[in-house]
C-alpha cells in the first residue's frame, strides 16, 4: 500500500480522521514490509509545515526521519520512470504534481493508494489504479 501524505500524517499522529479498517490495514502492512511512502511525501509535508497548514509533534526533519525508520515502512524514490509517467497518465487528472506522482507511483508498483482525497477516490473508479478510502 502507498500512503497519501495526509494518510501518513493521520496514522503517525494518531488522528481520529483515519478509519479503523485503514489503521489496522496499515499496521498489518507494516508487519509485512508493505507500507510505501513516496519520495514526494516528505516534500509535501515540509511544504505544509512551512506554510503553517500542518503542525507536527516534532521538527519536520526529525518527524520524517522517525517515520522512515519505522519497521515495515519503505521510501519509494522518485525514479525517472515515475516522474515521466506522472505526466503521461492515460486519463484526465488535475495538475497537482504531488497527486500525479502518487498515482504514478501506485501504478508503477501495483500498490493500493490509501487516501481520503475525494478526487482521487472518484478517479480510481475508472480502474486505472487501486485505492482504499483512508476514512474507512
Amino acid at each position: 500500500m502507498l500512503l497519501d501524505t495526509h494518510t501518513l500524517v493521520w496514522y503517525v499522529e494518531g488522528s481520529q480522521k483515519i478509519g479503523t479498517a485503514t489503521r489496522e490495514a496499515v499496521r498489518l502492512g507494516s508487519l509485512d514490509n508493505q507500507v510505501l511512502v513516496s519520495a514526494i511525501t516528505p516534500w509535501e509535508i515540509a511544504l505544509l509545515v512551512s506554510k503553517k497548514r500542518l503542525l507536527l509533534s516534532s521538527d519536520v526533519m526529525d518527524w520524517v526521519n522517525e517515520v522512515l525508520a519505522k519497521p515495515g515502512v519503505s521510501l519509494v524514490p522518485l525514479e525517472p520512470k515515475i516522474a515521466v509517467a506522472s505526466t503521461r497518465l492515460p486519463f484526465d487528472m488535475h495538475l497537482d504534481p504531488a497527486d500525479r506522482i502518487l498515482v504514478a507511483t501506485a501504478r508503477r508498483f501495483g500498490a493500493t493508494l490509501v487516501t481520503a482525497d475525494r478526487a482521487l477516490l472518484d478517479l480510481a473508479v475508472q480502474g486505472y489504479f487501486k485505492v482504499q478510502d483512508a476514512m474507512e
